[in-house]
């Protein structure tokens, strides 16, 4: 058995194969200043061959699966036309002699490298679609055939990694399921598997590569991590057991997909998605979810080296509100910082990026940048439900000053006959420690709260969530972190506002009663396992919710708490 990060639930039974990468092809970083012209001919007939392909599989996807997932193609596509990418290569080239191979592979290396190098798992994982570009290129420097072919019969495919191009190109009908080496939840391999249905665990490791071959027999399991290669008769037993049971569950969640989230008690709360790009918001939909509890607005800077305009952010922000109509769409201002060395922010260095210059203290240094995305939001509020969320407020200040800017644009768009809507909700992340044990004070200044627990728990308890040497002492169910949402979501309450929570711990289905008793108002965690948490709900009443929170607050470490929720819900 080999485990890795479940990026896409289900369960999977079928042989592997093997979709293998052509090796970086073999030439010199350097040739003769007389073959330069050549080499550059070369390049630029790359360049309009990948940029013919990506149109093609761009139109293929728009025709088969919608525009939201053929725009993954466009950002792909803006690479073609980006200076810092493109443009770096050539200069290679002229100004190192650099072969066409070997410039694209170094200049893609250096990008590749520094998205890898990033604390934060969306931008890490940005560098696959750098990998997927470039690897374009070089398949078509070398005349190579870019497509995949697949057989006709079931299959889960194994890869070292997997691109999106390659992922949109997949066979849906035979493709029972992906697992790769690398990889992780919110690349968007995983991001399209999620929506077209797949099962997927990515991260695996090397060792995929070792035990895999094609042919072998896997069971893939989605939902925990686990691949089972070649797995013995009881294992194969017990799993199309699961895998029955699972199809039950599906048909019987389709069937509760439009009841409310409401205790047997008759108490309603409501569940919604995070949301990481735009390409998500038609399965969102389709899903039943009650709307986007947390869109992050930084996937529009990531991947270039200039700052995306007013009226492109306006654009995405529109299409996210507009596919969800009257249902509420939380879109949180740009949330970046030390840790996420973008290029268009020239941010510098940091010893210790968490606390450093990110979120908010960006926006408020450099109002010129809050301006452009306040007017956007503004404007994209005319087409749906949209709330503006502001992230990582620490002081008073903060969050005055940034509804002042707020207002400012909101005059401008008056004076310049743009309509908004003047009622637009302010609300601001509360995953500081300081601002929860003030929050009574926040809550006179919003209309809501929402409690980010990945953030809150490292703050709380000075853990590096990305540090595994000391993964074991990061848990959302520590009592000084129930504490601090309890007295969040009590503080929201006596001043006449609601409070949701957008941390992986909204989607645990072992907190919801928890979550349910200490008065939260609404859920928001990934759409794949909502479901659950509406059956839990569903199965509860508001009495005996209320009587389990109180006892665990009581109770003094994450071992009594977690034993405890295991006996009282399982």
């Amino acid at each position: 058995m080999l485990t890795g990060i479940p990026v896409s639930s289900g369960i999977s039974i079928a042989p592997a194969v093997r979709l293998t990468h052509a090796h970086p092809i073999a030439q010199p970083l350097i040739v003769t200043p007389v073959n330069t012209v050549r080499e550059l001919e070369l390049f630029h007939q790359s360049v309009e061959r990948t940029r013919e392909q990506l149109e093609q599989l761009r139109e293929q996807t728009n025709q088969q699966l919608g525009p939201e997932k053929a725009a993954i193609l466009s950002a792909h596509l803006a690479f073609l036309e980006d200076p810092a990418f493109v443009g770096e290569m050539q200069t290679q080239m002229e100004s190192q002699s650099a072969s066409a191979a070997a410039a694209v592979q170094q200049v893609a290396d250096q990008f590749i490298s520094l998205f890898e190098s990033m604390d934060d798992d969306y931008m890490r994982e940005r560098a696959d679609d750098i990998r997927d570009v470039s690897r374009r290129l070089v398949r078509n420097l070398s005349g190579e055939d870019a497509s995949v072919s697949f057989p006709e019969e079931p299959f889960i495919l194994v890869a070292g990694d997997i691109t999106p191009s390659e992922t949109l190109q997949l066979p849906i009908q035979n493709v029972r399921g992906i697992v790769t080496a690398k990889g992780g939840s919110t690349s968007h391999a995983a991001i399209l598997a999620r929506s077209l249905g797949i099962p997927a665990i990515m991260g695996v490791g090397e060792q995929l590569l070792v035990e895999v071959e094609s042919g072998r027999l896997l069971i893939l399991d989605g939902t925990t991590g686990k691949l089972y290669v070649e797995p013995d008769s009881d294992t194969l037993s017990r799993y199309q057991e699961k895998a029955a049971l699972e199809i039950a569950e599906r048909q019987a969640y389709t069937a509760m997909k439009d009841l409310p989230a409401e205790t047997l008690d008759g108490h309603r709360v409501h569940l919604l998605a995070n949301m990481a790009v735009p390409e998500e918001a038609d399965a969102l939909v389709e899903s039943g979810i009650e709307g986007i509890g947390l869109f992050r607005s930084e996937f529009l800077f990531m991947d270039r080296s200039s700052l995306p305009d007013e009226d492109e952010q306006f654009q995405a922000y529109k299409r996210v509100a507009a596919a969800f109509g009257d249902k509420p769409v939380i879109i949180r201002t740009l949330d970046v910082g030390g840790d996420k060395h973008l290029p268009a922010l020239a941010l510098a260095q940091e010893e210790n990026p968490f606390l450093g210059f990110r979120a908010i203290r960006i926006s408020l240094a450099r109002p010129a940048l809050f301006r452009v995305q306040l007017r956007a939001l503004l404007r994209a509020s005319a087409f749906g439900r949209l709330l503006i969320m502001f992230p990582m407020i620490s002081h008073l200040e903060q969050l005055r000053g940034a509804k002042v800017m707020l207002e400012q644009a909101k005059a401008e768009l008056r004076s310049e006959g743009i309509s908004f809507d003047e009622d637009i909700a302010v609300g601001m992340m509360m995953e500081i420690p300081g601002a929860c044990l003030q929050a009574d004070a926040f809550a006179k200044e919003v209309q809501f709260f929402s409690i980010g627990t990945n953030d809150l728990v490292q703050y709380t308890l000075a853990v590096d969530r990305m540090n595994a040497e000391i993964a074991d002492l990061y848990s959302y169910y520590h009592p000084a972190v129930l504490r601090l949402i309890s007295s969040v979501i009590d503080a929201s309450h006596r001043a006449g506002i609601w409070t949701g929570l957008c941390g992986e711990m909204a989607g645990d289905p072992l907190a919801t009663q928890l979550l349910l008793g200490l008065g939260l108002d609404e859920f928001s965690g990934a759409a794949s396992v909502m479901p659950k948490v509406k059956e839990r709900i569903r199965q509860a009443t508001l009495k005996q919710a209320k009587q389990l929170a109180e006892h665990a607050l009581t109770l003094s470490t994450v071992e009594d708490v977690v034993q405890f929720l295991k006996d009282k819900t399982e």
